[in-house]
């Protein structure tokens, strides 16, 4: 189902899918489940691209995905950006929507929150915003870091090059100390205490880069896409990966981390990321 939620810092309403548990009778957790850079404002979504409904059918949780934030990264925006207008989506997902879901839906306050792609940095920097808020986060094919050369360039590609806006609108000058703040790598020890679940392809063809594959539907031109311009991006999130493992080793912060032989940024992988993660989230939040 959907319900709408008035954001006070956004001034307007935002449409939030709802997945209720398969019990209700008493207080059930809740998980945040963020789409990828189109912001749920296109096709390319949980409950549209893979089983996520059917999956979490039987589950005892909440699952809250909002609809909005095309290529925002679900962040505050430090000014409103002439193309992609006000954008206070760190301030509504960590303070205004948590106590209306809460009451509303009878949930019990405990909370998990997991993303794709640009929302895998997103999840990052909403539990370092608000240390205890999420018990568990769930971050599959994202770049964490933001302060250094490589993340930058990624949310620029993201920002500027998709969304045709201004990056400093969101975080300020490049590498200045609104892009400090929000990179997770930096500011890991925040996490400390949170159950983390991070995967990561080798942009290598796997098994569901095939004419077969529901999602293909038996177009070369979309299974062309996938291997080249997924395999590309899956790949260039590597060093972002493998710098976030390391950085959790060296702070002795535990994290699971998922290297698949192959794959490519795509929804099959995510599908099953969303499955692979869920037994350390349902863990952490008691599900």
């Amino acid at each position: 189902m959907t319900v709408n939620v008035f954001s006070p810092s956004m001034n307007r309403v935002i449409p939030i899918e709802v997945i209720r548990p398969a019990d209700t009778s008493v207080p059930r957790p809740t998980l945040y489940l963020l789409n990828g850079a189109g912001g749920g404002e296109d096709t390319a979504t949980w409950s549209a691209r893979t089983d996520a409904d059917e999956f979490f059918a039987d589950k005892n949780v909440n699952v809250i995905t909002p609809i909005g934030g095309r290529l925002t990264y679900y962040t505050d925006w430090e000014r409103d950006d002439p193309t992609l207008g006000r954008h206070k989506w760190q301030t509504f997902l960590t303070q205004e929507l948590p106590p209306v879901i809460d009451a509303a839906l009878g949930a019990n306050g405990v909370n998990a929150i997991a993303g794709i792609s640009t929302s895998a940095t997103s999840v990052f920097n909403l539990a370092i915003a608000r240390p205890g808020l999420f018990k568990a986060v769930g971050a599959y094919s994202g770049c964490a870091q933001t302060a250094d050369p490589l993340g930058e360039a990624y949310i620029r590609t993201v920002v500027e090059g998709r969304g045709n806006a201004d990056a400093t609108n969101m975080w300020g000058p490049y590498g200045g100390p609104g892009w400090v703040a929000n990179d997770p790598v930096i500011n890991a020890e925040k996490l400390r205490g949170t159950a983390i679940f991070v995967s990561n392809g080798s942009g290598l063809p796997g098994h569901y880069e095939n004419l077969d594959d529901p999602r293909v539907g038996g177009n070369p031109v979309t299974l062309a896409n996938q291997i080249v311009v997924g395999g590309a991006i899956e790949a260039a999130t590597i060093p972002c990966t493998a710098n976030l493992q390391a950085r959790l080793t060296q702070l002795n912060i535990p994290a699971q981390f998922n290297w698949r032989p192959t794959g490519t940024h795509s929804w099959g992988y995510w599908e099953d990321d969303l499955k692979d993660s869920w037994p350390l989230i349902a863990n952490a939040i008691g599900a």
